[in-house]
This record gives structure tokens, C-alpha cells and sequence, in this order.
């Protein structure tokens, strides 16, 4: 079952590996993509706010754990 923490943590796996690939293939300036990721990935560790997570939660994704029972 996808939760809201696994959703968060592959969408920014995958935007972060689609920004080298476009820095690579495209242009430099796609870098900027994955800084803009792991600043919000560090600014969501540091104050737990996180859009992706909200809006998660406003379309009716589930919060449990994985290792909730």
C-alpha cells in the first residue's frame, strides 16, 4: 500500500534523478531542479511542512506506516 511517506520520498527520488539526466542531456541549468529538490527536502526536515504531503493528504492518501498494525 502507498502512504503519504513513500509517495513524498519516490517522487523526490525520481525528480532528482530526472534532473541529472536533463542536466546532462539538455542543460546545465537543470541542476537548479535538483537544488530546488533537496532544499525542500531540508526545509521539510527542518519545520515538517511539506507541500507534496499536503496535498497528499487532501486527495485522500493513507498516513499509516508501513510498520503500523
Amino acid at each position: 500500500m502507498m502512504t503519504i511517506d513513500r509517495i513524498v520520498r519516490l517522487m523526490a527520488g525520481m525528480m532528482i534523478l530526472l534532473s541529472l539526466a536533463l542536466t546532462h542531456y539538455i542543460h546545465p541549468y537543470w541542476a537548479f531542479l535538483t537544488l530546488f529538490v533537496g532544499a525542500n527536502l531540508m526545509q521539510s526536515g527542518f519545520t515538517n511542512i511539506c507541500p507534496l504531503s499536503s496535498i497528499l493528504k487532501k486527495l485522500g492518501v493513507s498516513e499509516e506506516t508501513p510498520c503500523s498494525s
